[in-house]
């Protein structure tokens, strides 16, 4: 952005008022079609400021007499149309960042957290708990650190709809990637404001004028060519252009009125969770309205307890939760998976009951849900192979995005069993539930955990392959790389000489030896052999040996003499032609 220039949610911050509210005059005062986010040149903003101005002064006692005489008029002449009270008040924004693997997300919120994050305690280092809040001119913005739109899709096959606002990350070198319009298809789905952020802009082959063609030839036309969709170019590593973009995020949130009032119903739910050594279960929750309280009795889907401690982004202890804010939840029965609401009530026994309730209702649901097998059916399943999996992730965003993935795999003539699929490190059960599988290929793989000591030991024991992984797609080609090894190799043959017999030997104890002429190519020992005769194959079988001058040899170039035996076959005849193949193996 030129320094000569100016966007209009900028004058709007100069002159006190919010950006709407500019837009709004400016448009009965003749200045129609801007938005918050159009440049103008600074003689244009200069005029706005004027516009504004003259506007305020004329308007201010117009207001003054209409409202004396709404105040004199009796309440039947008041007018028929009223606006509704608004319920709470502005809380921070929640917002999750989507886009391609290698676009930079995680970058962008790194790079947010360390430049708006205040550093308090631990010597400046904020806690990691899947969530945090950064402070934006005296604004709060709540950023969900999760694996990802797998993660945020996850959360809403639950039925939890966390996020405000989705910021979906394209890179200014690459474009738009099949991973951004899945990204797209998520947010689309959700609903939610979609602003995009052009990263990678200081990069020598940067082009974000290429992304936005692309992105709006999609729809998503950009504001500054007249569309709807606020388009910030930034680099997450240097820090350009990420205050405008948190700005963007901020003046959004303001044209979408994001509310929640702290005496309010209580609407919370879980982004992340996973089993702390010291600490047991805990849960990331994002509280959207009401507020949560340390001894709260809560239910979190099939788990219950009362909130032993609140813990916010930084590691502080607090003692309530209001509306955008992110916290952990220490004091619960079970680690509950990512997308359950919080729910408060009043008695532990209430409480457990409930909980207990829902176990056996998703006990029986599964039950129901196993469909009985004919007996064709499992002659049809005896013929098709099984790779079973154990799968451990770092926490429940982790867990639901992997096994989103592996949902996605599809390989004819195999099935994907998971066996169990949980949150932590993996552990000797881990491998010995592997292990215990029959008919099957057992394989336990980690995303984003380590292998401990005696899980380690029982799976060289009992030769169980046990796999780590930092990236989701690694894990996901790798297991369907074995389920194709699965169905085992297939081979082609590839010919690659011919001989012609010129004399024959019959070897007591041995069999016929077949002394040829290698004509083209060469012949391999241990080669696939098809003997010809008069132009017909007669015999296809294996080269049992191959000699030169009564010395056993590999194989034999073109133009040179050799004896070759053929493995059970002692009819070879002088005249035939010898074709010579290797098998080679294919993907299956």
């Amino acid at each position: 952005m030129a320094l000569s220039k100016k966007r209009v949610y900028e004058i709007a911050r100069e002159l006190g008022v919010p950006s709407k509210e500019l837009i709004e005059a400016l448009a009965e005062m003749g200045m129609p079609g801007l938005k918050a986010v159009n440049t103008v040149e600074e003689e244009e903003a200069e005029l706005i400021r004027e516009l504004f101005q003259e506007h305020k002064a004329k308007k201010s006692p117009a207001q003054a007499e209409e409202s004396a005489q709404e105040l004199a008029a009796p309440p039947e002449k008041k007018p028929e149309k009223e606006e509704k009270p608004k319920v709470g008040q502005p809380r921070p924004p929640v917002v999750a960042v989507l886009g391609h693997i290698d676009h930079g997300k995680t970058t962008l919120l790194d790079t947010i957290r360390k430049t708006h994050v205040t550093q308090e305690e631990a010597g400046g280092i904020t806690q990691s708990i899947g969530a945090y809040q950064a402070e934006v001119d005296g604004r709060l913005i709540t950023f969900i650190d999760t694996p990802g739109h797998k993660a945020f899709t996850a959360m809403r096959a639950r039925g939890a709809q966390v996020t405000d606002i989705a910021v979906l990350v394209v890179a200014a070198d690459d474009g738009v990637m099949a991973q951004t319009l899945e990204a797209i298809d998520h947010i689309k789905a959700a609903g939610v404001p979609m602003i995009v952020a052009i990263n990678k802009i200081d990069k020598p082959d940067a082009s974000p004028e290429r992304v936005m063609q692309e992105l709006a030839q999609l729809g998503y036309t950009p504001e500054d060519w007249g569309g709807d969709t606020i388009m910030v170019p930034v680099s997450a590593l240097t820090g350009q252009g990420v205050q405008d973009l948190l700005e963007m995020i901020l003046l959004v949130a303001d044209m979408e009125d994001i509310r929640g009032d702290p005496g309010g119903e209580l609407d919370a739910t879980v982004i992340e969770s996973h089993m702390d050594s010291s600490r047991g279960p805990v849960a990331t929750v994002i509280v959207k309205n009401g507020t949560l309280r340390e001894r709260d009795i809560i239910v979190v889907g099939a788990t219950w307890g009362r909130i032993r401690a609140l813990v916010d982004h930084q590691g502080k202890r607090i003692k309530e939760a209001g509306p955008g804010t992110p916290v952990q939840i220490l004091g619960l029965e079970d680690v509950p998976p990512a997308g359950e609401r919080v729910e408060r009530v009043k008695k532990p026994n209430q409480a457990k009951a409930l909980a207990e309730e829902r176990k056996r209702a998703a006990l029986e649901q599964r039950r129901v849900a196993r469909p009985l097998m004919t007996f064709e059916d499992l002659l049809a399943a005896a013929e098709r192979k099984r790779l079973a999996v154990v799968l451990k992730a770092e926490s429940t965003g982790a867990l639901d995005a992997a096994r989103l993935e592996l949902g996605t795999i599809e390989t004819e003539g195999v099935d994907l069993d998971l066996l169990h699929a949980g949150v932590g490190p993996i552990t000797e059960s881990d491998v010995l539930l592997a292990a215990s599988v029959e008919d099957a290929q057992p394989l336990v793989v980690g995303f984003g955990v380590k292998v401990d000591g005696k899980a380690r030991k029982a799976a060289d024991e009992r030769g169980i392959p046990v796999r780590t992984y930092d990236i989701i797609y690694d894990l996901t080609q790798d297991i369907e790389r074995a389920m194709r090894r699965l169905l085992g190799p297939e081979f082609v043959e590839v010919k690659v000489g011919e001989a012609e017999v010129l004399k024959t030997f019959d070897i007591d104890g041995v069999g016929r030896v077949a002394g040829c002429v290698v004509r083209s190519g060469k012949v391999v020992r241990g080669g696939r052999v098809k003997v010809l005769r008069l132009g017909e194959e007669v015999f296809s079988g294996e080269i049992a040996s191959l000699k030169r001058f009564a010395q056993d040899v590999r194989e034999v170039q073109s133009g040179r003499e050799c004896g070759i035996r053929i493995r059970d076959f002692d009819d070879v005849q002088v005249g035939d032609v010898l074709e010579i193949y290797t098998l080679e193996e294919v993907p299956a």
